[in-house]
């Protein structure tokens, strides 16, 4: 009697170690899934490389970017977005949405924005425009097209450049949420 205590003991000790390890792996699957998740969709975090967002952004500036709000409302003028550079995917571009769809959009020669001919009343550039390249010339955006500008506005590969352009709304990966490195610098980016 005493053998056939110790055999269910065995198995049930082994039905439940077996049990354990299976509820354990259910519940590292459904966290890397709701990772993923999150990741795809909600929000990722992203460094700043370069200093076309200066003053707002520096270099090495870490942040969070929501791609959530964009499957609910159009993005916004002066909204700071993400998106991938058109020739090299993997190189992301931060950068300050200034046009809108439909909207022209054109530099004039003393380095103001137009927007359908008037001047926009902005501050986050640090400088006059030196170079308005493509935008010397009223640039019209389409239904789902953007322009966007780099704060340091002499120092940013932005939409006034033929290689980045106008940017569609598919290509707007989401807009900078917060910043959260450097510490000091922690909180909302505007």
């Amino acid at each position: 009697m005493a053998e056939k205590n110790v055999k269910k003991n065995g198995t049930s000790t082994t039905k439940s170690l077996v049990k354990e390890v299976l509820g354990t792996s259910v519940y590292i699957l459904i966290v890397l899934l709701l990772s993923y998740m999150i990741v795809k969709y909600v929000g990722q975090r992203t460094e700043v490389v370069g200093e076309s967002m200066e003053l707002t952004l520096i270099d090495g500036d870490n942040l969070i970017v929501d791609k959530l709000s964009y499957r609910f409302r159009d993005p916004q003028r002066f909204e700071i977005v993400v998106f991938p550079y058109r020739y090299d995917p993997h190189d992301i571009y931060i950068k300050r949405i200034i046009g809108l769809p439909g909207e022209t959009v054109q530099i004039n020669d003393n380095g103001d924005i137009l927007i359908d001919g008037e001047v926009l009343k902005e501050y986050y550039g640090r400088e006059v425009i030196e170079d308005a390249h493509r935008a010397s010339e009223p640039i019209v955006l389409g239904d789902d097209e953007y322009f966007v500008l780099g704060d340091n506005r002499n120092n940013s590969r932005d939409s006034r450049w033929e290689d980045v352009g106008n940017i569609k709304r598919d290509e707007l990966l989401g807009k900078v949420l917060v910043r959260i490195y450097p510490f000091r610098e922690f909180g909302k980016v505007d």
